[in-house]
């Protein structure tokens, strides 16, 4: 495997892996207030720093509050990268987030073409919307993940023992970074951890898939997966979020079995991709920065505010979709109704009008700064995340618990030859050796 050289980031030192920028490309800026000088830029792209924005964003940041920039196919979108402006437009229901809508944006190719089907929670709209949230909601409360913290601490526990049995040396990815997420999550929906290999498999695929095929494919497996796990928990129940609905939502008739299965599809797959690159990127950001890892050792009861800047800071998914169905008028310029509506949250949780010294890690920021908790790490009104609850608590206690059994942890390679994800996907790092 190549990689690019080590490319000083001007935000932050020291820097990460570099991988290089994609061109600006001229588009008309029309109906916007943001600097005229500031052309359009290509999105996504790749980063250059896996914990930096894409240092092609940087025009973005300098022409707040919206821009435009140019997709795949050279269709022009609005990019939202003001912090006000995307909390306004995320709770705004003249945006839609149904992918079924001929209008609406795609990132890539693939995805362009793998639209056809709707998807649930995230690719829904009020009245549905609500209606599918409101019947998950009690499992995602603070008292219900509060109950699950010690189960949460023994998986932990268990895989840092694995890892020191097979010690020095870890890949930090798949032997923890994973696993976390992925067994708790499990052990709340009811679903066999057993099959792991190919529900991971079969996430990977539908996320970063090569081609449209593959994507439907992927999603085809996994709808055929729980639909033959609904079948044998109507005849055998359990006691898994699963089970729940299958008898008090299915049996009554209030879900159909479509929607059921797409519901766990989606619960599972973002249940831990998303916090499995959390805690690995986290980590890696860590390491990166010693100095902000010693204060966090020499001071634990830092970590939930650590976990709240990291997300802030890291912002792993990068480029929420919208299209709009009605007229907007917002920041001087008007959204028409049929434009594509992109939140780049890489900028947005960088905006210097809402988080001081944006560019900086800073434990503190929490305290001196109440607000810094509106960041949209997890997006914003009805869409935003369900699991933000779970997701904290894993990662204040992976975190934690990884630095408390090894405080000597450190990268095995060099910081440049670590590879991270590209910017069509959600961030992380696809690897990461360390030792101890």
């Amino acid at each position: 495997m190549t990689h690019t050289p080590l490319t000083r980031s001007p935000a932050d030192r020291p820097e990460g892996p570099g991988r290089p920028a994609v061109e600006p490309v001229v588009e008309p800026l029309v109906g916007s207030v943001v600097d005229p000088a500031v052309e359009p830029v290509v999105f996504p792209q790749d980063r250059t720093c896996p914990y930096q924005p894409p240092a092609g964003y940087e025009p973005l940041r300098r022409g707040r509050p919206l821009s435009r920039v140019s997709l795949f196919d050279g269709r022009g979108v609005w990019v939202v990268t003001g912090h006000g402006a995307a909390r306004e437009l995320l709770a705004d229901p003249r945006l839609s987030s149904d992918r079924t809508l001929p209008a609406f944006p795609a990132v890539t190719e693939r995805f362009a073409a793998a639209r056809n089907r709707r998807i649930a929670l995230l690719g829904l709209d009020d009245p549905e919307h609500h209606v599918q949230r409101r019947l998950l909601v009690p499992s995602f409360t603070l008292k219900r993940i509060a109950a699950l913290r010690p189960r949460i601490q023994e998986t932990v526990d268990g895989l840092l023992d694995r890892m020191a049995g097979q010690g020095p040396h870890a890949e930090l990815v798949n032997d923890f970074a994973l696993p976390v997420p992925s067994m708790v999550i499990c052990a709340l929906l009811g679903v066999p951890y057993g099959d792991h290999e190919f529900f991971e498999a079969q996430s990977r695929r539908l996320l970063r898939g090569p081609d449209a095929a593959d994507i439907e494919d992927a999603r085809d497996q996994l709808d055929a997966y729980f639909g033959t796990l609904i079948d044998r928990k109507e005849k055998e129940p359990g006691d898994g979020l699963l089970d729940e609905l299958v008898r008090d939502q299915l049996r009554e008739g209030k879900v159909d079995r479509e929607e059921l299965v797409s519901l766990a599809t989606i619960l599972l797959v973002a249940g831990h991709e998303t916090t499995a690159n959390m805690i690995s990127l986290g980590t890696f950001t860590l390491l990166r920065h010693p100095e902000h890892l010693a204060e966090l050792v020499a001071e634990p009861a830092l970590m939930p505010a650590a976990v709240e800047e990291l997300l802030r800071f890291l912002s792993i998914t990068d480029g929420l979709l919208r299209v709009a169905v009605r007229d907007i008028e917002i920041a001087g310029a008007t959204i028409h109704e049929g434009d594509g509506v992109v939140f780049s949250t890489s900028v947005i949780n960088r905006d210097e009008q809402a988080f001081p010294e944006p560019d900086a890690l800073d434990w503190q920021r929490p305290a001196r700064h109440p607000s810094a908790r509106h960041h949209v790490a997890f997006g914003f009104g009805i869409h935003q995340c369900l699991g933000q609850n779970l997701a904290r608590a894993e990662m204040e206690i992976a975190l934690r618990s990884l630095f408390d059994r090894f405080p000597g942890l450190r990268l095995a390679v060099p910081a440049d030859t670590v590879p991270f994800k590209p910017g069509d996907t959600i961030q992380g790092m696809l690897e990461l050796p360390v030792t101890w």
